[in-house]
């Protein structure tokens, strides 16, 4: 893909000075604030023998990463649905643009596209649905199916520890405090890919993008951890890209929990050394060792 540029050259943290105060004193510091601002993704395709763009979205978002992000959202949103459409990614410059802020997704030119895909998408997985039946239902619309049982299995030791390897791989996180993070591991508790994000959705569209864009996708043996809770957002992205298991460190939703149930997904919750909550999948979990007597 020409032009690919996966690190955005914008820092996705910034320094500054501010005062701590204490019982009894008063000091200036240094320390360091995680960036946001805002990220427009555009889609350029062909038609009736030219070029069109349309505007998709504008997330705020940690810059880093972006084109991962445009394209996990694109496809865990069912605008995209395989590598081989898209031809080239790049951000936009010009008059009037936010540097780096940016960027069109142009597709290849024998690709079909339907600009009502938008309107109707995006109705369907808006986080103000009618209701938890109608937002499961939308998942089912697009095409997913249950994920299959397959051999992928985590033994619960090595899954208790995935926070910790999580935390371990976010840098931004160490330096601001203020970074959520996703990451794909496999059966072997070994990460591949590790994303942050001032969005928990889109520290997991970049994830998702990395899988997307290396043509990896199902990821049918690879586990998403969270640093967050896991809303019903966070699983319907997982299901797009085939990933059986979600590891997060808080709490899922009600409707989290209904959509993972509906699709045979193993989630997993307030994971710490030692033990968590498992609200679905059982057999994809195997258990600690029993101690010895």
């Amino acid at each position: 893909m020409g032009g690919r540029l996966l690190i955005s050259p914008k820092r996705g943290t910034q320094g500054l000075k501010l005062q701590r105060l204490e019982p009894g004193r008063r000091k200036v510091r240094s320390d360091q604030v995680a960036v946001e601002e805002p990220l427009e993704i555009r889609i350029e395709y062909h038609e009736s023998g030219s070029w069109k763009t349309r505007s998709v979205s504008v997330t705020m978002r940690t810059p880093g990463s972006d084109f991962e992000l445009a394209a996990g959202f694109l496809f865990t949103e069912n605008i995209l649905g395989s590598r081989n459409q898209v031809r080239e990614i790049s951000y936009c410059q010009g008059e009037g643009l936010q540097e780096y802020n940016v960027l069109s997704v142009r597709l290849r030119e024998e690709v079909t596209f339907d600009p009502g895909l938008l309107t109707r998408n995006f109705y369907m997985s808006s986080s103000c649905g009618v209701c938890g039946k109608a937002s499961i239902e939308a998942v089912e619309v697009r095409g997913c199916q249950p994920l299959p049982a397959g051999s992928f299995q985590l033994a619960a030791p090595v899954l208790s520890g995935l926070p910790d390897l999580l935390l371990a791989g976010q840098a931004g996180f160490q330096r601001t405090g203020g970074l959520h993070a996703a990451g794909v591991f496999d059966a072997a508790g070994e990460p591949e890919s590790i994303r942050e994000d001032v969005g928990r959705h889109n520290a997991v569209d970049k994830v998702i993008g990395t899988g997307f864009l290396n043509g990896d996708l199902p990821w049918h043996e690879r586990a998403l951890v969270v640093s967050g809770r896991t809303s019903f957002e966070i699983i319907q992205k997982a299901v797009a890209a085939g990933i059986p298991l979600v590891v997060a460190v808080g709490a899922p939703s009600s409707l989290a929990v209904d959509l993972a149930r509906r699709f045979n997904m193993t989630l997993v919750g307030f994971a710490r050394p030692g033990g968590f909550n498992l609200y679905s999948g059982e057999e994809r979990i195997l258990d600690w060792e029993a101690p010895s007597l």
